[in-house]
């Protein structure tokens, strides 16, 4: 599978930029200017570059320790595993046989099936990322003041490495098709961009089954009522189930970032500083 290339990264922020450009200015409530004179566009656009070339790298040997620990987990044999890679074949690392079972299923319920687990994965992770000892390196996506799509690559890699090894590894262990295990990353990206654009949708009676960008905009709040709110990527049921659902009908956000200790606005500056030593005092949100 060939990478990234420049040319792509443009093109696509040529599209994406262009499309999310009209949406946000059609449906936006308050008036802004467009996301490319915002404040902190050029970091986000840095992201951009990085993520693809760099952080992604990073991710994806992250995956393969994921993977080499459900073998593990799966009491798998390494030549055998390593025997269906080398031929070019998704090897089976489910347990207890959950693997012929999940496969049996229509592709379209497979789908929905692993990207409501990864979804449950991505909230526990999501969760942990607002804890102290990891929420520096999380603080680097809340640092944004304001939401649009190209807020959603703002995201450090040790962020994006962490919550994609834990969403790999019970994908695996439950067998989904490859397909679905290889489309629940880029469809949870994706879908990321929406739901950080600066539009006011609600989705109405769907706002219970599906995240929406004003859904997503509470958890962003620096609001107080809003602390530790709406961790879920897809599906709000999730937050309703463990009572951290937050999106009271016809409101928005007083303030969106960081609260305290505020992140530095610069793309290598904000990659070091969840390593430098904590101010006293700095912000840390409630479990």
């Amino acid at each position: 599978m060939r990478g990234p290339t420049i040319l792509g990264l443009l093109i696509a922020l040529v599209v994406l930029g262009g499309a999310f450009a009209v949406v946000e200015r059609l449906f936006r409530r308050v008036p802004a200017p467009p996301w490319w004179r915002r404040p902190g566009v050029a970091t986000d656009l840095a992201y951009g570059l990085f993520a693809p070339f760099v952080g992604k790298a990073i991710t994806r040997v992250g995956v393969g320790v994921a993977a080499l620990v459900v073998v593990l987990l799966a009491g798998k044999a390494f030549p055998a595993v390593r025997a269906e890679v080398e031929a070019g074949r998704f090897p089976d690392l489910s347990v207890l046989g959950l693997g012929s079972v999940v496969r049996a299923w229509p592709f379209a319920v497979q789908l929905l099936a692993g990207l409501f687990v990864g979804d449950l994965v991505a909230y526990a992770t999501h969760r942990a990322f607002h804890r102290r000892a990891l929420w520096r390196f999380h603080a680097v996506h809340h640092s944004s003041a304001r939401l649009d799509w190209l807020a959603s690559v703002r995201v450090h890699p040790v962020n994006d490495l962490l919550a994609r090894m834990a969403q790999a590894v019970p994908l695996l262990l439950l067998g989904f098709d490859p397909a679905v295990f290889l489309l629940v990353a880029p469809l949870t990206t994706l879908y990321a961009l929406l739901l950080h654009a600066d539009v006011d949708w609600t989705y109405g009676p769907l706002r219970y089954a599906i995240a929406s960008p004003v859904f997503h905009r509470w958890h962003h709040a620096a609001d107080l009522e809003a602390r530790d709110a709406n961790f879920a990527g897809f599906f709000p049921v999730i937050d309703l189930a463990f009572g951290t659902y937050h999106m009271p009908v016809g409101r928005r956000p007083a303030a969106l970032g960081v609260a305290g200790d505020p992140v530095p606005p610069r793309f290598l500056a904000q990659l070091a500083w969840p390593f430098r030593r904590r101010r006293a005092g700095g912000a840390v949100p409630a479990a």
